[in-house]
């Protein structure tokens, strides 16, 4: 597998099946902090930011990369500083090398 924060997002819609638990397996070494879910559909990773302008800060910025990739994922923020990001292919029902795309470029943001 190549760097995955040296690739782009694809359009995938019609062109490409799920990633089966094997395969989504082996991209995770490469996203530290993901956790695959049990129906290997999506991943996620939760966040503990300072306060609420942080979270609210790093939202933005994981934005900036959703919109540079056109790859979105869902954005949970509750208690006013706890952060959950997860990651799926909507359009397939499923996860695609995508996801692990944008997971690997937030994971270069930090926290």
């Amino acid at each position: 597998m190549t760097d995955l924060v040296k690739r782009h997002c694809e359009p995938c819609e019609g062109k490409t099946s799920p990633l089966g638990r094997d395969e989504a397996q082996g991209y995770m070494s490469q996203v530290k902090d993901w956790q695959l879910s049990g129906d290997a559909k999506s991943i996620s990773r939760d966040l503990l930011c300072g306060n609420f302008v942080a979270a609210v800060d790093f939202i933005n910025r994981v934005k900036d990369i959703a919109e540079a990739e056109n790859h979105h994922p869902d954005l949970h923020l509750t208690g006013y500083k706890k952060l959950r990001i997860e990651l799926s292919t909507h359009a397939i029902g499923g996860l695609s090398e995508n996801d692990f795309i944008v997971a690997a470029k937030i994971n270069e943001l930090g926290t």
